[in-house]
């Protein structure tokens, strides 16, 4: 056998094709080893982004629930302040009409003269005077990186508990009993339910609340969409009770 002829190993390559050497390291193919990797990927338990973080576990915030407790915070007391001017003034003067009196339905003098307006023996518009500030420091607080001690998260949870119980009380006395719809308890109404809906989500989620991992990933999952169920609620509710009078508006 002649020394230029090709070995059965080569003998079966194409012309041009050069035979792998022997002593190369083995290599696998880019693609496969990618498609391995994905198959190893492991794959999120379920709620797992309801998980709270470090950061969250030892009492502070995500910058979400921060921005929406200062919003919630200042809308509440700019409504707040101009109840209590309006309120003030009607007592200097009880022929004075609020600028907010657009029409029968829309108005802030009959809230003012009402029976339910002293709540708890003293004006509720004080109320607001008092809380919402706490509200903005709060979210002041987190939004800087505050870490907050447990007992603080259960304390402002339950003044939430008692915003939405006297909101939602108010709700149902100017459907059924005063029958018109005050602006500025309006801003206060739609920034206190995403305040209770989120505090108790993320209370929940951070262990200041007791809650096993079905209602932590329910709460922090949908609460956007309980808030908007809520609101959605609410104004059904307005347009059942006032029917014909509507039209009062347009």
């Amino acid at each position: 056998m002649s020394l230029d002829q090709p070995t059965s190993a080569s003998a079966d390559l194409p012309a041009g094709a050069v035979a792998d050497d022997p002593d190369a390291p083995a290599t696998t193919d880019l693609a496969d080893d990618e498609e391995f990797d994905d198959e190893l990927e492991p794959i999120p338990p379920a709620g797992a982004r309801s998980l709270p973080s470090e950061h969250e576990r030892l009492g502070g915030s995500r910058r979400e629930f921060a921005i929406l407790t200062i919003i919630a915070g200042l809308a509440g007391l700019w409504a707040s302040i101009r109840l209590n001017l309006d309120y003030l003034a009607t007592l200097a003067d009880p022929n004075f009409t609020p600028a907010c009196d657009i029409n029968p339905l829309i108005g802030c003098g009959v809230f003012l003269a009402s029976e339910q307006s002293n709540a708890f023996g003293f004006p509720n518009v004080w109320i607001g005077l008092a809380t919402f500030p706490v509200v903005i420091i709060t979210g002041v607080l987190l939004l800087v990186g505050v870490r907050l001690p447990r007992w603080y998260w259960r304390g402002f949870f339950a003044g939430t508990v008692f915003a939405i119980a006297f909101v939602t009380w108010l709700q149902v006395q100017a459907l059924t009993q005063i029958g018109a719809l005050c602006p500025y308890c309006l801003v206060v109404w739609a920034v206190i339910i995403p305040l209770f809906v989120h505090t108790t989500a993320r209370s929940v989620q951070n262990g200041a609340l007791p809650g096993g991992p079905g209602l932590r990933s329910f709460l922090v999952g949908n609460r956007w969409i309980i808030t908007a169920l809520w609101y959605l609620l609410v104004v059904a509710a307005a347009v059942l009770a006032f029917g014909e009078k509507w039209l009062l508006v347009f």
